[in-house]
C-alpha cells in the first residue's frame, strides 16, 4: 500500500508545529533576559535533549568513524544555525513575533535559491513561482497595517 503522506513530509510538518512554538515560547522567555543568554540558555537544553534522544536510540559511534568531509559540513552547519539563532532571539527582544517569524521563514525562498545554485539541484517554473509566493507572503505577513 502507498504512502498517503511520505515521511519527509509529516517530519517537516512537525518541524513547522515546534518552529511556530520557537517563535511563541522565545518572544516571552527573552522578555526579562539579554537575548544572547536566552540563547545560550536554548542551546544547552537543546544539547542536553539530543544527547538523550542519541543515547536512547544508540546513535553515539566514536568519533574517528566520521569523516572529514561530514565534519567540516556539519560544522559549518552548527556555526549558520548559531548566527540565525542569535539574530532570531536578538530579533524577537526587538520586534513583534508576527513580523520576527515571517522573515525568518523566507529562510524557505533562501534553500531553494541555495539548492539551486550551490547544489545543482532543478526547480520547474511552478517552483520559482512557489519561491516568489512564498516570499511576498513572508514580506506581507511581516509588514503591519
Amino acid at each position: 500500500m502507498a504512502q498517503v503522506v511520505p515521511a519527509w513530509a509529516v517530519w517537516a510538518l512537525g518541524s513547522a508545529a515546534f518552529a511556530a512554538l520557537t517563535a511563541i515560547f522565545g518572544k516571552i522567555g527573552v522578555e526579562g533576559i539579554d537575548s544572547n543568554l536566552a540563547t545560550f540558555i536554548r542551546v544547552i537544553v537543546i544539547l542536553g535533549m539530543t544527547g538523550a534522544i542519541v543515547t536512547a536510540t544508540g546513535g553515539w559511534r566514536p568519533v574517528g568513524t566520521i569523516g572529514g568531509r561530514t565534519w567540516v559540513f556539519l560544522i559549518l552547519s552548527a556555526l549558520a544555525t548559531g548566527g540565525s539563532w542569535l539574530c532570531y532571539y536578538r530579533a524577537l527582544k526587538l520586534g513583534p513575533a508576527s513580523g520576527v517569524a515571517p522573515i525568518d521563514k523566507l529562510s524557505v525562498a533562501l534553500v531553494a535559491i541555495f539548492a539551486a545554485t550551490v547544489l545543482g539541484e532543478r526547480l520547474s517554473g511552478k517552483n520559482w513561482l512557489g519561491v516568489a509566493l512564498v516570499s511576498a507572503g513572508a514580506l506581507l505577513l511581516a509588514i503591519k497595517g
